[in-house]
């Protein structure tokens, strides 16, 4: 594996960074998570976009221009000669010293990409779906560390996800401050009700998910009649199909949560035409490397 770091790539084992980097030293940095399919890059310019919003909003300076990093993200996908690939793009702050003030931070901000593969979930359960549960952890308040930013400042979702398997289970719905669903530890959610797609608003405490937004562009083309608005436990437990999407996940149904069996108790035929567009869209669109 070779790692890019800065405009320069390195082998796995001499993949580094500075200690006293505040992206490790305090989650101070941003990232994307973005795949590629049969080397196409799916919805790059839309994670790019989304790296550079969440950097404007903490006030951390890329040092390279769009394009460049594109550019970047591609020559690693070649480099690393995959074919289907988990990319996840870093921009660290940078250097500073072991206080909190950014302005310390003198040199410029690190970037740092790695091109794996991914399998978040087990194929298994894309066949018979997943069962989840809600946990006590509950999502950023906007107003506390926003959860649109997507920041290296993963521990409320870390926290609800070790809550979620200590409990056996592989994913968990994070509700918001007002006992609202906001999303899972890694996934948006979307539910079904009398052929209507549900999906909680971006202003309640989750993430601008790209391939949440892909699935209801494919549902509204569809004439789906589409929903964002704030879903309680009961809706979802009265729906009739429930899922979950995300970059890494793609896709993935859910057939029981809180021990409620959703639906009759499989993937919906909703969620497995979305999912057939999907994967179809993924074949067709994207950048070429």
């Amino acid at each position: 594996m070779k790692v890019y770091i800065n405009g320069k790539f390195y082998e796995k084992k001499e993949a580094k960074i500075s200690v006293f980097d505040h992206g490790l030293l305090y989650g101070d940095g941003v990232f994307e998570g973005i795949r590629s399919y049969n080397r196409l890059v799916f919805k790059l310019k839309e994670h790019i976009d989304r790296l550079f919003e969440s950097a404007h909003t903490i006030m951390l300076k890329v040092p390279f221009p769009r394009e460049q990093i594109i550019k970047a993200v591609i020559l690693t996908l070649k480099e690393n000669n995959l074919k289907d690939a988990y990319v996840r793009l870093v921009v660290t702050r940078g250097e500073g010293d072991l206080g909190l003030d950014p302005r310390k931070c003198e040199g410029k901000a690190a970037i740092i990409i790695i091109a794996d593969k991914i399998a978040l979930y087990p194929q298994e359960f894309y066949k018979k779906g997943l069962e989840i549960i809600t946990v006590p952890t509950i999502r950023n308040l906007p107003e506390a560390l926003n959860p649109q930013i997507k920041s290296l400042n993963y521990l409320n979702n870390i926290l609800a996800k070790i809550e979620a398997t200590n409990m056996g289970y592989e994913e968990a719905i994070m509700l918001d401050s007002l006992g609202y669903v906001a999303e899972c530890t890694g996934d948006n959610i979307f539910i079904t009700k009398s052929n209507h797609l549900y999906t909680p608003p971006q202003c309640m405490g989750t993430l601008r998910g790209i391939t949440r937004d892909t699935v209801l562009e494919i549902a509204r083309r569809d004439k789906i009649p589409v929903h964002e608005h704030v879903l309680t436990r009961h809706e979802v437990y009265i729906s009739d199909e429930c899922f979950l999407t995300g970059t890494a996940a793609e896709i993935i149904p859910v057939v029981k949560v809180d021990g409620r069996v959703i639906g009759d108790g499989k993937p919906g035929k909703i969620t497995l035409s979305l999912t057939k567009k999907f994967k179809e869209l993924t074949k067709r669109e994207g950048v070429k490397y």
